[in-house]
């Protein structure tokens, strides 16, 4: 059976959708525990109603990248993963704490990479004047944002759209292809090269959410 650890810093709402999918679609995996950089984060009190272990790594307290990565990276190991799994975790990484975890730290970053990396993306997909935006998963890797996509899906974007309204659609296409992509790893179905993951056996590695009504998946 796989362990997984997610990291979250707020809510934690892709932390809440992997965990029901776990249970709901029984995996072969459990949730070791739930970690946060903020002792407020809220998806705390989620995991621990569940059952789940929780812990603290409350970034502040350090004065170096370097040296909160090595105490979170010593908290995580105790839960001894198979997966960590970034739900909302909003640190950059330091290259160091990504090797240890290469090939098993998996992120979700809201656009369709490679386009609009970093923060706003709502915002800068609007700016573009895009017709599609979406979510992507992909292994992490040293370069922000980058590293091999596991799955994808688009919405669009719709006449009216504001960052909020388009990044509520974007969110719930999220919940869909997260939980999806953990569970492929946690069956041993994913592989990578470094630049490319296939999916055995394969089945679509891409969601299209098309929403007539402007509302909904």
């Amino acid at each position: 059976m796989k362990k997984l650890v997610i990291l979250i810093s707020g809510r934690g709402s892709n932390m809440e959708a992997i965990v029901r999918a776990c249970a709901n679609e029984r995996w072969p995996a459990r949730i070791a525990a739930v970690i946060a950089n903020r002792p407020d984060a809220s998806g705390l009190t989620f995991a621990a109603a569940h059952g789940i272990a929780t812990a603290v790594v409350d970034h502040r307290q350090f004065a170096q990248r370097e040296a909160f990565d090595a105490a979170l990276a010593e908290v995580i190991d105790g839960f001894a993963p198979d997966l960590v799994v970034l739900a909302g975790f909003m640190r950059v990484l330091t290259p160091a704490f990504v090797e240890h975890y290469a090939a098993r730290l998996l992120n979700i970053h809201p656009s369709l990479l490679p386009s609009f990396t970093g923060l706003k993306t709502h915002q800068q997909a609007l700016d573009a004047g895009v017709r599609l935006h979406g979510a992507s998963v992909h292994f992490v890797t040293a370069q922000l944002d980058h590293g091999p996509l596991v799955i994808q899906a688009a919405v669009p974007v719709l006449a009216g759209d504001d960052a909020a309204r388009l990044g509520a659609r974007v969110l719930a296409a999220e919940h869909i292809i997260y939980p999806r992509a953990v569970r492929w790893f946690v069956e041993g179905r994913l592989a990578s090269d470094g630049l490319a993951v296939v999916l055995t056996p394969p089945e679509p590695q891409w969601l299209f959410a098309d929403y007539t009504a402007g509302e909904g998946v």
